[in-house]
């Protein structure tokens, strides 16, 4: 069965091939070449005017017949293709849309992205990665099919607005992260979302340092200032470059957990979750804890600022992950006994 498109180009040939036959046809009964196209022409869309010479004869008359019997069929035949193009376009999309919602709304435990800019597509790609669910809200024509094109779940409308926050299923959401550049719509939907959602874990981008306490009055359970965390990485590379290449490169990570295991020591991570005895205590609590079984090398906090050898005083937080230095058989039975979890020094991906 030929598409609509095909329908249309066929269509448009069948009518082409038409007028330049029915022209040669008419030139051979002596007719000028204007002459016979104007014929033609006339005769195809059947405008009223009047033969400019005389059908008098039976060719004349028979290829006249076929004039308009193959003119009238092809220009209707392409102009219906046409129209079914754009009609099948339309439900395409109206279905492509109906899909998509219903496949929000059975969405469990999921994040909401608010704002597909530079920083909502590299956390919407992260996300990805890591194969997490997610639903991009958005009111940018442009970012939207961006989106689509990459086969995100996407809202078109405005994150500030609670239609669209419902309908990316934000009650039923874990997570919500308003990325915008706009500090003051980042407070408004930090308000809205906590308002329509109270258990929800609300990450909020902000601009200027002054905007941090604003965003967690408004409901903020953490607040990034991409700023303040840049230049901390330039510090941290300027003042500790050998620690820094240590956390980043899997590699050279893999090969010293090899060495470590050869004299029953491992890099451990262990995740602070909701229900840890050391969530809003310092690590020396964790340190006395594991009664010396281990040291505390590095910490990564949730919104992923790295720290090398915290401070003892440093006060956890729920999804910071702490980075221990430990006896192999020691670090499991910590983790068992506090009920911590444990996934192996995971970065960008890989495990060890």
């Amino acid at each position: 069965m030929l598409s609509s498109l095909q329908r249309t180009l066929l269509g448009i040939l069948f009518f082409l091939a038409t007028v330049v036959g029915a022209t040669i046809g008419y030139m051979l009964y002596g007719w000028n070449f204007l002459d016979s196209f104007y014929q033609v022409i006339i005769t195809v869309f059947g405008v009223g005017f009047g033969e400019i010479r005389p059908i008098n004869t039976p060719g004349l008359r028979i290829l006249t017949i076929l004039v308009i019997i193959c003119g009238t069929t092809s220009a209707v035949y392409a102009v219906g293709g046409f129209f079914q193009m754009i009609t099948e376009g339309q439900i395409n999309q109206m279905l492509a849309s109906r899909r998509m919602n219903r496949e929000i709304e059975s969405l469990q435990d999921h994040v909401i992205i608010c704002g597909y800019g530079r920083l909502g597509q590299i956390l919407a790609r992260r996300l990805q990665e890591s194969q997490a669910t997610f639903v991009i809200i958005d009111n940018n024509s442009e970012r939207i099919i961006q989106a689509q094109e990459k086969g995100y779940l996407i809202v078109e409308g405005n994150a500030a607005d609670e239609n669209s926050l419902y309908t990316a299923g934000i009650q039923k959401a874990k997570y919500l992260a308003t990325v915008l550049p706009d500090d003051a719509l980042n407070v408004f939907i930090t308000l809205t979302a906590r308002e329509l959602n109270s258990n929800l874990m609300i990450i909020a981008r902000g601009e200027l340092p002054s905007t941090e306490k604003k965003l967690k009055l408004a409901g903020a359970n953490q607040v990034i200032l991409p700023a303040t965390i840049g230049a901390e990485r330039m510090a941290q590379m300027i003042t500790h470059p050998a620690a820094i290449d240590f956390l980043e490169e899997d590699e050279g990570r893999r090969n010293l957990n090899e060495l470590l295991a050869q004299i029953d020591l491992k890099l451990e991570e262990l995740s602070i979750t909701s229900n840890s005895p050391f969530v809003n205590q310092p690590i020396s609590e964790m340190e006395t804890g594991g009664k010396g079984a281990f040291v505390v090398v590095a910490l990564r906090q949730l919104d992923g600022t790295i720290l090398i050898h915290p401070s003892h005083s440093f006060i956890l937080q729920e999804g910071d992950t702490v980075i221990l230095l430990g006896h192999q058989g020691d670090l499991p039975q910590f983790a068992r006994r506090f009920s911590m979890k444990r996934s192996g020094l995971t970065y960008r991906g890989t495990t060890i």
